[in-house]
């Protein structure tokens, strides 16, 4: 495992056997969309949480942390899409409330989501759970390793500052699991292969958000 807080990553290679990614597949069944917003089922739930499989690996690198929101990115021929350098500064809330700090307010599937203050944005990781293999073929995501240290980009600046640095493409093997520090930059082109490339995504925060906001999932 490299040096988390310099890097701004770490990979779990191999960390879900086969048997073990049942319920990351049923999850991430929703091919309606991509980006569907998702509820875990209790199997899901308990190797997310802070004593499950993958809990307890990311309690090991912030301590503390539960998890508050699943996504399921589904790339297929009939939903491709690419997304330019960005960071992923937007938290999902129960409901919306005017708390100082937390802006950028937005509806999504029916979930309210938020811009909180930098400090809570510290306080989380993400982790990308491969369930097909990725190549640069099929979309897979690419990162700038280092660039959580420079704190919140505006966007238009995002893909300037990315270059800075050298990109790094995420090819993974199915049951590969990759943690990210929030405000790492990244992006994701357009697959030019049929082959899937499904990936489910789960924030953790180390800290509970302000009454009366409360994290979504």
């Amino acid at each position: 495992m490299n040096d988390f807080a310099q890097a701004g990553f770490s990979w779990l290679r191999g960390a879900l056997a086969p048997a073990d990614l049942a319920p990351f597949d049923r999850a991430a069944a929703l091919r309606a969309r991509p980006g569907a917003r998702l509820s875990p089922d209790p199997d899901l739930a308990a190797v997310l949480a802070p004593g499950g499989a993958l809990g307890r690996t990311v309690n090991a690198l912030l301590p503390g942390t539960k998890p508050v929101r699943l996504i399921a990115f589904d790339k297929t021929p009939e939903n491709n899409w690419g997304v330019p350098w960005h960071q992923d500064r937007v938290i999902a809330v129960k409901d919306r409330a005017e708390v100082p700090g937390y802006a950028a307010w937005t509806r999504k599937a029916g979930i309210w989501h938020c811009e909180p203050p930098a400090d809570i944005l510290s306080q989380m990781l993400f982790l990308r759970v491969h369930l097909d293999d990725q190549q640069a073929e099929n979309g897979a995501m690419q990162i700038a390793p280092g660039s959580h240290r420079l704190g919140r980009i505006p966007a238009a600046e995002a893909a300037a500052r990315a270059g800075a640095y050298e990109a790094m493409t995420c090819e993974a093997r199915r049951g590969d699991v990759l943690v990210l520090d929030m405000l790492t930059l990244h992006r994701s082109l357009a697959s030019a292969s049929p082959a899937p490339r499904r990936v489910l995504r789960i924030d953790y925060a180390a800290v509970d958000l302000p009454a009366p906001l409360a994290w979504a999932l």
